[in-house]
This record gives C-alpha cells, structure tokens and sequence, in this order.
C-alpha cells in the first residue's frame, strides 16, 4: 500500500526510537518522520507538518498504544519549552536510553564494535538540580521565559521544577519587578536574566544581559534587587561575542557581591553567575567519585578546558602538580582566586590561552613537558584535530576524557585509536535529568 506523505496528510505509524531533541523516529513508505511527543514501542496518530528530500516532520494527533515506560511530564510548559526532552520517559528508562545513545555513537561513529559502556549514573531525585538557569527577557510582555523547542520564541513561566527552590523562587519575582513602574526600565534593554545558587550555601547572584552597559539598571538596582529573593548581589553582563550570546565577556557589580561560594569535595569555591561551573553538583561529585581511584599517587596533570577550575584543583588537592588552560579570561581569574582561596596557588597554574595554541606554542613546553595525564573537558563540538595530534605527539601515558556530546566523542576517540590510545571504561553520567544529554568519561591508555 502506498502511504502519502505531504503537508497535511494524517498517518498512523509506529516509532522506535528518540533523539536526543525529544523527536521520536517513525517511518512512512520509507521516508523517515520525526515527531515530538511518541516514544519507542507506541503508535500515535500524527498530521505531517513538512516533507524535506530525505525525511518528514509531523506534529502528534493523539497516542494509540503506549509504552509501558511512559510517565505523566510533571512541567506544565512540557512539549512547549525546548529545556527538557523526556519528561514522559520513566527515569530508569532515560538512564538507560542514555546508555544506548553512547553506545550507538561509539560503535557507527567511533569503529568500536566490542567496547563497553557502563551503565548510566543518575540521581537519587531527577528534579530541581540545576544550580544555574538563563531566562530569556521577553521584551512583548511583562514576564521572563525560556526558549520554545526550535524557536526563539518565547514560553513565559511563572516556575521551573528543574531548578534548585532557591532559583525557582526567584522567577515570579522577577515577572513582578519587570510589570512593576518602578523598575519595569531596568529590564527595557535586558535580554537574558541568568541567575545561579550554591547547595551548599543557599546563596543567589542573578546577572541582567544587556549590550551595553545599562544606565537604567544601573540606577534601579537596588529597587530590583529588593524585589528577589534574598539575593547576594546583583550584576550587569555585557559586551556579547555573537547575538545569540546569553552572557556578556564583561560585568560589572551593581548591588551586593558578583559571586556566591559553593563546596565540594573538600574545596570551596567562588564562582559567579556566568562562571564556567558544572551546573549539577551531585553528579559533579560523582565524577569525582570515579576519577579519586585514578589519582593515588601524585601526577603531572594537563587540564585542558578547565573553566573555572572545578577539576583541576580538585587534582592538586589530591595531591598532583596541574596546569590548567582554559581561553576565557573571566574562567581563569576565577580559577586562580579558587587556587588561593583553597591554599593550591602553588600546585596549579592556569593560563589563558586556546587548547591548541598553549599545546602548540614553545613557551609552553616547559609547563607541558612530563605530563603523566590529560584531562580533557572540551565543549560540545569536541577537541580540534590539531589538539589531539599535539597530545598523541607528546606519548601522553593516560587521557581522561569527559565529553557531552556522544558524537564528537566518538570521533575523537576514533582519531586517538588510530595515534595508538585504547579505550577502557566508557562511563556516561546524568547531569541533565530529563533532557537529551549525556555526560561521558572516557578512560584512555596509550598502548
């Protein structure tokens, strides 16, 4: 029978799988079709929205057998807010899936029939886990939102049950400071609203983008301030790098203090509002968790990506020399008062360079020079091939890779197979219940 597949066309099919933006994946007389909403093993009823060369689009009439590991999304936004994927997934089943996603991407990606991967590690309670949330100024009306799936599009949201309370508590006051006409001007010019909290201290810092900075926040943020939640302090990001930028490569304080303090394994650390800091501490300690076993004698440790520090002192801690890279200059500051701060400024240098360059450039050879370990903790598109050639070059003994993205990570891994390095322990980790990602530590040796 043939299945007409155009703009308008309802269909019945059956889905097998989900990607990691929440579509599942069906199949009609052969042309794939996404759709948001189905989950594998059920047949829904769809309306086909779009029919591109190689596959459809269509939008979810109704469920006609479900999966048994389906479950009632607990956001009301959810399906309309492009923050979370699988909310109507059971959260043995998301760990699970999550597994299969790496998996998958090791062995079409990466060329790694028999490798292992372990089985995901999640949290005792998948909600209200972030300790960081950017919300989007939606400048049409007098509330602040996320992005809508796809879109840049605004959802308004009066709360967020992924956010930790103390974040969560902070949303309708924020809709009320931008309708109120006292402070309603210091958010005429804001586009993001990025706010972030420490578990251990309870402590907010909440930043307003804008592109420039802002006179009109400037001369009301004492008034905003006073309308959040007992925050510690109040700032101003701008100069964006690019317009979808949610914060600014500078900042100024307005009110109170720029950064709160969180702990972990034994440091404490100060980190702001945009800091480059792992937004889910509990699986953060757990990485931690699995690295300790690795590090029961001192090493030289490269950190490559290193943010605002979290590994690397961390690293030293334990008792390792570490020099850190990381190319935002904020990242590096931060993670040099975080060294002094915990006692470890003569343990670990950090530089403020591009992963390449510092592996590439003579006047690093001395700081690079008997590497024991690299660690690497690239953003989503991966290491840069030369960065890779520079590590393999130097016959590092040992790469502990920590990757969010299965894909780029099976790519890389596949370049340093190739220059010799064999993958162990494959071990992904749940940092973002409830959405797509994965986070993946990659033990190599050389061989």
């Amino acid at each position: 029978m043939t299945i007409s597949v155009s703009p308008g066309s309802e269909l019945e099919l059956a889905f097998t799988d989900v990607l990691a933006n929440g579509q599942a994946v069906g199949r009609a007389g052969g042309i794939v079709v996404f759709c948001f909403g189905p989950l594998p093993a059920e047949r829904a009823r769809v309306r086909i929205t779009a029919v591109k060369p190689k596959y459809a689009v269509a939008q979810l009439l109704s469920i006609l057998e479900t999966s048994p590991q389906r479950v009632a999304p607990f956001c009301p936004v959810f399906g309309e807010c492009g923050g979370c994927q699988l909310q109507h997934l059971a959260y043995p089943a998301q760990l699970a899936w999550k597994r299969e996603v790496v998996r998958n991407a090791l062995v079409r990606i990466g060329g790694f029939a028999e490798i292992s991967v372990a089985d995901t590690i999640g949290m005792r309670n998948p909600r209200a886990y972030r300790n960081k949330m950017s919300l989007v100024v939606d400048r049409s009306s007098k509330r602040v939102g996320f992005y809508k799936q796809r879109s840049h599009d605004v959802v308004q949201i009066d709360g967020c049950p992924i956010v930790l309370p103390r974040l969560d508590a902070q949303i309708p006051r924020l809709n009320a400071a931008k309708a109120d006409p006292v402070t309603a001007d210091a958010f005429e010019r804001a586009r993001h609203v990025v706010a972030r909290t420490s578990r251990a201290t309870g402590q907010v810092v909440v930043t307003v983008t804008t592109d420039r900075p802002d006179e009109a926040l400037k001369a009301k943020a004492a008034q905003v301030a006073g309308k959040l939640d007992r925050i510690a302090g109040l700032t101003n990001s701008y100069d964006l790098s690019g317009s979808n930028a949610i914060v600014g490569r500078k900042q100024r304080t307005l009110t109170g203090s720029a950064t709160i303090e969180e702990s972990m394994g034994g440091l404490r650390y100060r980190v702001s509002s945009g800091s480059f800091f792992q937004v889910n501490v509990e699986i953060l300690e757990r990485i931690l968790e699995r690295l300790d076993p690795l590090l029961g004698r001192p090493l030289r440790i490269l950190d490559l990506y290193c943010g605002a520090g979290a590994f690397a002192l961390y690293f030293a801690k334990r008792g390792s020399t570490v020099v850190g890279i990381e190319e935002n200059a904020l990242a590096v500051a931060e993670a040099r008062e975080n060294a002094a701060l915990n006692g470890l400024a003569s343990s670990v240098r950090f530089h403020t360079s591009t992963v390449e360059h510092a592996l590439t450039n003579p006047g690093m050879a001395k700081d690079v020079a008997g590497t024991e370990a690299v660690f690497l903790d690239p953003p989503r598109k991966g290491c840069e091939e030369r960065a890779l050639t520079a590590i393999a070059a130097r016959r590092i003994p040992a790469i502990w890779y920590l990757s969010c993205d299965p894909a780029t990570l099976a790519r890389d891994l596949k370049f340093l197979a190739a220059k010799g390095y064999r993958p162990g322990e494959v071990q992904p980790f749940d940092m973002f219940p409830q959405t797509g990602h994965v986070e993946t530590l990659a033990l190599l040796a050389l061989s």
